[in-house]
């Protein structure tokens, strides 16, 4: 028996298996499988029936005319193509089932699988499994044979071309939407000319693909780089992307886990959940019965994105360092954030450990949870995790369960960026379901690290806006932006911007007063005056403002300030305990003695009194002795406040110390350090 759809190749396993009965002597039956469409009941269903009986006179005229009086046809109409052969087989008692590796109708659904691969495991007799691609070719060998040649010869040299070509499809989509217009300064008050010139960049960047479609959604995360104009409107940008085919589906699954798919997954749903520019997510159940989402790359997603990737390179390095252009975008710094978010989206390895880490840090909120990986699944293509089968955060149930999740969900996010420096960078209410009274972290690509002298200027920029210190927020803006020193900066101006951030804030509503778009506003006024804040820290803000609109959804009344008060409290108990520790404490004594000692010794030196290069110093008043003398009184008294301070402080956090001590060695670190600020001021 031999199965059949008709196509070109599943005619090349019929002729083999009548080649194959022929040389036995045996019988040959051809057997189709139509899958119906409509239920047998209905008008559709009856005409489907009509063609299967024409289809089976068809088939008959075409065996016999192959095989004669030993052909027999047989037309069978069934949703499962692959069982359907078999149970044929088993009625006819079959000895020999021949199929064809390709051509079946069975891939049009995911459900009824590979029906060569289904049938060798399901059938009970000998099956055999014909190449039927290699059938074809050998009927055009020497066609065949040319075309492997002349492919052989143009292979060395493909590549160039195709990124010529690339090249020159960019510049044409570039020129057509108005790049030159693009790369010119319009000035600073004309608005509407940086809207226009922002729309024309987005459909630029829409027509050109997934990668630049992907550069345009990480541009929308970095106002550090590119004008508020431009960010609006690309923050808009969507990927038109058409979703993979359920063969290319089913290759990069099998080429990954290395065995059919059906050998793993009892079905997977053909509706994607998600086509995106990288990947494609699919509902499945697993062999045991377990319902889980799959990843999968697009099978060209590499080799596009890093071709177009040299493209950006080259672009970034010819044309990067032009004055005009740097005024509007810092091509060198994009190229480089696009790089690193690209390659790192490209492994999903990446993604897999990022889910593992978000677990660690959500451990302590038993509302908040992220989806389990099938480790031995997934692989750098290929992502299998657990489906969450709930629903958008909006609808969870009212009750306290709710109330409370809102509540972790912000607190976690200031954990994220303050504690732990690393945080789910794309929040959106897409990425966010509730299951079992927890809300759950979806796509965990795109995640954002702050590394720890960020997070330290944050707790105090958090502090400041807490107690809306104007003076000393401007300040540490400018410590974060590494521009205290800077000559050319308008501190007034600038101090007034933020004063004026504060005071619209402090009027507004408890509702709206979201520490998210507060800091997004304040990265807008520091690129304005020319002191951009870390990038890092502008993707935070980003985080903030969307987690702080789903945390709304779930609890119109919480508020952001309170959360956050509570939560640097308890940071700033958790750190003086830390210090307190007594191998924390022997290990600043031991820092504080090395760093007494080159004190002493670069005295030493200064003085003579160690061997060693000499400091030669001609005074004109002042006799040496004298000098000597005032230097080791001002470092006596200083390293004595210094102490004094450090006492007051330890102190302070002991809960066995009166509170008389504490204040008594503050007073007096307080009276040597005026003492040494008036001992300078005489001594000039």
């Amino acid at each position: 028996m031999v199965g059949t759809d008709r196509s070109k190749t599943a005619e090349q396993a019929v002729l083999w298996a009548a080649q194959f009965a022929d040389r036995y002597g045996a019988d040959l039956f051809v057997v189709q499988v139509i899958v119906p469409q409509h239920p047998s009941t209905t008008e559709f269903g009856t005409a489907e029936h009509t063609r299967a009986a024409a289809a089976k006179h068809e088939l008959t005229d075409f065996v016999r005319q192959l095989v004669g009086e030993r052909g027999h046809a047989f037309v069978v109409m069934d949703g499962d193509p692959a069982l359907a052969i078999v149970r044929a087989a088993e009625q006819e008692s079959i000895d020999v089932l021949v199929v064809g590796n390709s051509g079946m109708a069975g891939r049009k659904e995911f459900l009824l699988g590979n029906v060569p691969n289904r049938i060798s495991h399901n059938s009970r007799c000998t099956v055999i499994i014909v190449n039927t691609q290699l059938l074809v070719d050998a009927h055009g060998s020497e066609t065949a044979e040319i075309a492997q040649v002349s492919t052989a010869q143009a292979e060395t040299q493909a590549s160039e071309p195709h990124l010529g070509a690339r090249a020159i499809k960019i510049a044409t989509v570039m020129a057509k939407y108005g790049v030159r217009e693009f790369l010119s300064q319009p000035a600073p008050s004309d608005i509407e000319t940086r809207r226009q010139q922002a729309k024309r960049l987005r459909a630029a960047l829409e027509e050109l693909g997934p990668t630049f479609s992907k550069l345009g959604q990480v541009l929308s995360t970095r106002p550090d780089l590119l004008p508020a104009e431009y960010i609006e409107e690309l923050a808009m940008l969507q990927s038109h992307v058409p979703p993979m085919s359920e063969s290319e589906v089913v290759r990069v699954a099998e080429q990954e886990l290395s065995v059919p798919w059906e050998d793993v997954f009892e079905s997977i749903d053909p509706k994607p959940l998600a086509a995106g520019t990288i990947a494609q997510v699919h509902r499945a159940t697993l062999e045991t019965g377990d319902r889980v989402v799959v990843k999968v790359q697009r099978p060209t997603a590499r080799a596009e994105i890093e071709q177009d990737l040299a493209l950006l390179e080259v672009f970034a390095q010819k044309v990067g360092k032009r004055p005009a252009l740097n005024q509007v975008v810092n091509m060198e710094a994009v190229f480089k954030h696009l790089s690193t978010s690209l390659q790192r989206e490209l492994d999903f390895r990446q993604e897999i450990e990022n889910i593992g880490r978000m677990q660690t840090v959500l451990a302590d909120y038993d509302r908040l949870a992220v989806p389990s990986v099938y480790q031995e699944l997934s692989t750098g293509r290929l992502l299998v995790m657990g489906e969450i089968q709930g629903g958008a955060i909006a609808k969870a149930p009212e009750g306290p369960e709710r109330i409370e999740a809102a509540r972790q969900l912000l607190e976690s996010f200031y954990k994220q960026i303050i504690v732990d420096g690393f945080f789910h960078a794309d929040p959106h209410p897409g990425n966010l379901m509730w299951w079992k009274d927890r809300i759950y972290l979806l796509d965990f690509g795109m995640v954002g690290a702050v590394d720890a002298n960020v997070r330290e200027h944050l707790l105090l920029l958090l502090m400041a806006l807490w107690k809306e210190d104007t003076v000393f927020l401007s300040d540490v803006i400018l410590m974060m932006a590494g521009s205290l020193d800077r000559s050319d900066l308008d501190v007034p101006q600038f101090q007034s911007d933020i004063g004026e951030m504060i005071s619209k804030y402090r009027t507004a509503a408890l509702a709206d007063m979201q520490i998210g778009p507060l800091l997004q506003e304040m990265s807008a006024i520091g690129v304005r005056h020319g002191v951009p804040l870390p990038a890092s820290l502008t993707l935070a803000a980003k985080a903030l403002a969307q987690v702080q609109l789903a945390t709304a959804q779930l609890d119109p009344k919480l508020d952001p300030y309170d959360v956050a008060g509570k939560f640097l409290m308890r940071s700033m108990l958790k750190r003086l305990g830390a210090t307190l520790d007594p191998r924390a404490l022997v290990y600043q004594s031991q820092k504080l003695k090395v760093r007494a000692e080159r004190v002493v010794e670069a005295i030493e030196h200064l003085i003579g009194a160690r061997p060693g290069q000499k400091l030669v110093v001609n005074f004109k008043a002042n006799t040496l002795e004298d000098t000597v003398r005032r230097t080791g009184r001002r470092l006596a008294v200083g390293l004595t406040a210094a102490a004094s301070i450090l006492a007051s402080g330890l102190t302070a956090t002991s809960a066995t110390a009166a509170d008389w001590v504490p204040i008594s060695f503050g007073i007096v670190a307080g009276l040597l350090i005026v003492g040494l600020v008036l001992d300078l001021v005489r001594g000039r």
